[in-house]
């Protein structure tokens, strides 16, 4: 059975930091990435990784200040996420997909999802 956790959300104020984790198990995927849902919003892709390269992407508003990477051997995703801004505000997903190819921001392309971390940036 695949089962992803998320954990470390929380409350924080601006310029803060958090990071984010995402425990993995029941199979090995070939992509995983972090997706937010603020209240009242779609939900949006933030960033990705490739599991076995390593390959990276974030989206430009997230671009110098959140890292995402994983643990190979603990088949853990971490999403490092400083310099927070009030908008960063949202639930934050960890979500997995076997493919290697699959378009990072493609929510579709995923075929599992974490129960989301909820983080909230004061101002």
């Amino acid at each position: 059975q695949v089962q992803l956790v998320e954990s470390g959300g929380g409350l924080v104020q601006a310029g803060d930091s958090l990071r984010l984790s995402c425990a993995a198990s029941g199979r090995t995927f070939g992509t995983m990435g972090w997706f937010r849902q603020a209240p009242g919003k779609d939900r949006e892709f933030v960033a990705g990784i490739r599991w076995s390269g390593g390959q990276t992407y974030n989206v430009d508003s997230v671009k110098g200040r959140f890292t995402i990477s994983r643990d190979y051997a603990k088949n853990t995703l971490y999403l490092q996420m400083n310099s927070l801004k009030p908008e960063d505000t949202a639930v934050y997903y960890c979500a997995a997909t076997v493919s290697p190819w699959v378009a990072y921001g493609r929510i579709s392309g995923y075929d599992y999802w974490g129960q989301g971390t909820q983080v909230t940036v004061s101002s």
